[in-house]
């Protein structure tokens, strides 16, 4: 991204500008999903995929197993883009073992991982995959020669992408790291202990014609970024219906000029009616965000944010506190959940619109990072999301007006110095 589209950016998301939000004449939908459908048409000049089949996932221990069995019936190919890429484990098996597995029975197997995220993966892991024949790109290497090169080091790729035989596709908040194996231990999460807590996350399994909109997105970060030749497999087979529900894939990147997924959340909650749910991992919002949020207590829709008690970055858990006083004097509910690292990034609003992704609410994810969002049009996701939601509610503790403006000195000096930094978070 050149240094004017940059501050250009920047500037929007500061809330020096505004996002323009798309708006249906006096002929739109009063139906709460073709609303939505007809907005998100508008917004991308083009209609969501239909017919497909979408499985919301909670936590590693559901996902986990759900990804393992998906890659057990892998016969062409398995492509992963992952931010942290680790060897993961589920009970009597390892990722490490079942791709070399699947790298033996002629399987090919494609890697792409972040170069800061991954930064502690084992180099004999890394090194064992390579030798049984897997493609591995590392976005962004941290070497001093790879960091010359770039134009922006803080460029990450946080995106969560796992494709098989181009028919089976999971995407999420979800690493391939052992964090998820973590048990319950509120001990570790009451000292702030992130690496040894129990993390809270949410991924989707998709089946239908979007897996191969997650495909393309793959392919063409491997091919922008220079990655090895990849075998000549069936990468894009033809993909049936499988369900009812519609779905947008939306692939955000620092070098594009439209901040797809943030103007198409702005969009989505500009027109919620009835319920916005937000369950996120990383809350600092920009001015704009906090706005529309806002706008859409006051005029009586039911706001709900669940949101961190504990955090990998305490600098951004401080910083998106800041943002709680506007919020909650315009009618906004915020929890934050006890005794769990909560990572996940996704939204349902008026029971016919969810979004699963790696998009947190905050400016990294729409100014520094690869990012991957899927927005599901439809009732069935959209319960199931609902239920993930009142599940964090049930072991979260609700923030009131009265407690947060009675929050200790030290409360809020830590959110007065966050907000130096929170542009970068």
């Amino acid at each position: 991204m050149s240094r004017i589209r940059f501050c250009l950016l920047a500037l929007l998301l500061a809330g020096c500008a505004t996002t323009p939000l798309v708006v249906l004449g006096p002929n739109a939908p009063t139906d709460e999903l073709q609303q939505q459908i007809a907005l998100d048409t508008a917004l991308n000049k083009e209609p969501a995929r239909g017919g497909n089949q979408v499985k919301i996932l909670r936590d590693g221990v559901q996902t986990f197993p759900a990804m393992f069995a998906a890659m057990h019936g892998a016969h062409d190919h398995i492509n992963l883009e992952y931010y942290i890429f680790q060897d993961i484990h589920i009970p009597g098996e390892s990722l490490g073992d079942l791709l070399e597995r699947k790298l033996h029975e002629g399987v090919a197997v494609n890697i792409s991982m972040d170069g800061y995220g991954s930064r502690n993966t084992s180099p004999d892991f890394i090194a064992r995959l390579k030798q049984a024949g897997a493609r591995i790109l590392v976005y962004h290497p941290l070497s001093a020669e790879a960091m010359l090169h770039l134009e922006n080091p803080n460029d990450r790729d946080h995106r969560k992408i796992m494709i098989v035989d181009g028919k089976v596709a999971f995407v999420g908040g979800i690493n391939l790291d052992r964090v998820y194996e973590n048990h319950a231990d509120p001990a570790a999460a009451a000292k702030g202990d992130a690496r040894h807590a129990f993390w809270s996350d949410t991924d989707a399994r998709i089946e239908g014609p979007a897996v191969a909109d997650l495909q393309h997105l793959f392919m063409d970060n491997w091919t922008r970024q220079g990655g090895p030749a990849m075998e000549q497999r069936n990468y894009f087979p033809p993909l049936a219906d499988s369900g009812d529900e519609r779905v947008r894939i939306i692939g955000s990147a620092p070098h594009q000029d439209r901040p797809l997924y943030y103007m198409t959340l702005l969009t989505a909650v500009h027109a919620a009616k009835h319920r916005i749910d937000i369950g996120t991992g990383f809350f600092v919002p920009t001015h704009q965000q906090r706005e529309e949020l806002a706008r859409a207590a006051r005029r009586g829709v039911q706001v709900r944010l669940v949101l961190p008690s504990v955090s990998s970055v305490p600098e951004a858990l401080a910083a998106g506190r800041a943002a709680y006083g506007d919020l909650l004097e315009a009618g906004v509910h915020i929890w934050e959940i006890q005794n769990v690292v909560l990572h996940s990034k996704f939204a349902t609003i008026d029971g016919v619109w969810t979004t699963v992704g790696s998009s947190n609410l905050d400016r990294r994810s729409v100014v520094f990072n690869n990012e991957v969002d899927a927005v599901i049009f439809g009732r069935e996701t959209a319960a199931a999301a609902r239920a993930l939601f009142d599940h964090d509610t049930s072991r979260s503790h609700e923030i009131t007006l009265q407690e947060w403006r009675h929050r200790a000195i030290s409360e809020r000096l830590d959110e007065f110095y966050a907000r130096f930094w929170q542009f970068l978070m």
